[in-house]
């Protein structure tokens, strides 16, 4: 026998492996495993941990460093479940940073200080140039992954407890939101008119759109008929090339309402696409994309970005980044008292209560045409008493 699973207490089993004889005492050796759930899910993870003797993958949890876990992390849980774009990203910070200054601990041993004290030597040192600390908002965001790796080994049934539960991440500082204004918005788009880029710039500004987001829309989106469009993917830029993903979340699959100003902008790119097919022939690659470089091939998202920053010095305009067309967007709509949830469903937020933490600095207006609304309902109710009364 080489394991076997025993019930301790409803719904908690223990699982035994025999580990081979002890050479000096022959003794058997044994590993015991505590599993909450179900006898199906107790017999689930002896399944796994023999197959992992079997292929060499076992390790002794009490011997597992983070080093090694959060290899195992990546490769198990990361990369099957997030794009391709944030498991770079989660690589990264993991080799270059959590690694090198937590990875010799071993999981089962760690403590809060340990982390907490990694933390506050990032913000006074970790910059890689050697030239200071990280951002508040970057070590928190290391905070994050660790976090989730940590929960994933709870799951796991490697450690009993996450550690980072009882760390204080850095709280960063509020950045001042950066928005154009309805004239610079105008100027804006009048400055980049006939630039290969302006559809781009339209759509983020008009509809709200990702750049992703913009640059993943195929015609087979577009519905004229009911002047909409529906995000129904994204594109981003990996380091082994251009790749289309699934919108971030349910509510970012949505569909926008369009003016006759975008409908117009479409209508005329779909004409040039046309013309291009016929000229390019076979060298066009019909991949149906809205917004294509000349021979249909997909725009790199890092060339749009740069070509915005020499559209805003062309049109006098102060320095924003592209994203910063979808804030502008939600700006201008709640400044015109459009209800925060017909804004939350336009980006696609997937709360009603994100838009409105988003946009907070939008609020006091809308707080204040509130009041005087409701004073307005007051009086004329009180003015129609009187009337009556009389």
């Amino acid at each position: 026998m080489r394991g076997f699973i025993t019930q301790r207490t409803e719904g908690s089993w223990s699982i035994v492996l025999y580990m081979g004889v002890n050479p000096v005492t022959g003794k058997k050796k044994q590993k015991w495993y505590t599993v909450k759930g179900n006898r199906r899910d107790a017999q689930k993870e002896l399944t796994r941990l023999l197959r992992d003797i079997d292929t060499g993958e076992y390790s002794d949890p009490a011997n597992l460093t983070l080093g090694a876990y959060l290899e195992k992390w990546l490769s198990d849980y990361a990369r099957p479940t997030v794009s391709e774009k944030t498991y770079e990203r989660y690589a990264e910070i993991i080799h270059n940073d959590i690694i090198p200054n937590l990875g010799h601990l071993l999981l089962g041993k760690i403590r809060p200080l340990d982390i907490q004290h990694y933390y506050s030597g990032a913000l006074v040192s970790g910059r890689k140039d050697g030239k200071g600390g990280l951002s508040p908002r970057t070590v928190l965001h290391y905070h994050r992954i660790l976090r989730e790796a940590l929960q994933q080994a709870v799951k796991w049934q490697l450690i009993g407890r996450n550690p980072s539960d009882s760390v204080e991440p850095p709280r960063p500082r509020h950045m001042e939101m950066k928005v154009l204004d309805n004239t610079q918005v105008i100027t804006l788009l009048e400055s980049t008119k006939g630039h290969r880029f302006y559809l781009p710039v339209l759509l983020a500004v008009c509809t709200g759109l990702r750049r992703g987001e913009i640059l993943a829309l195929k015609w087979s989106d577009i519905d004229f008929g009911k002047s909409a469009l529906m995000v129904k993917r994204s594109l981003q830029e990996t380091k082994t090339g251009i790749a289309f993903k699934d919108t971030k979340t349910a509510r970012s699959r949505r569909t926008v309402s369009l003016s006759q100003l975008e409908l117009d902008a479409l209508m005329l790119e779909k004409k040039k696409q046309d013309e291009l097919k016929e000229i390019l022939g076979a060298v066009y690659q019909n991949n149906e994309l809205v917004c294509a470089q000349d021979d249909g091939r997909p725009i790199i998202p890092r060339c749009l970005t740069a070509a915005f920053e020499h559209l805003l010095v062309k049109a006098g305009l102060p320095k924003i980044r592209f994203h910063d067309l979808r804030h502008t967007h939600a700006t201008i709509l709640l400044s015109q008292n459009v209800h925060p949830k017909v804004v939350s469903e336009r980006l696609g937020h997937s709360t009603v209560g994100i838009t409105l933490d988003t946009y907070s600095h939008v609020l006091p207006n809308m707080q204040e045409e509130a009041a005087r609304k409701f004073h307005d309902a007051l009086q004329a109710a009180s003015e129609k008493n009187h009337r009556k009364d009389k």
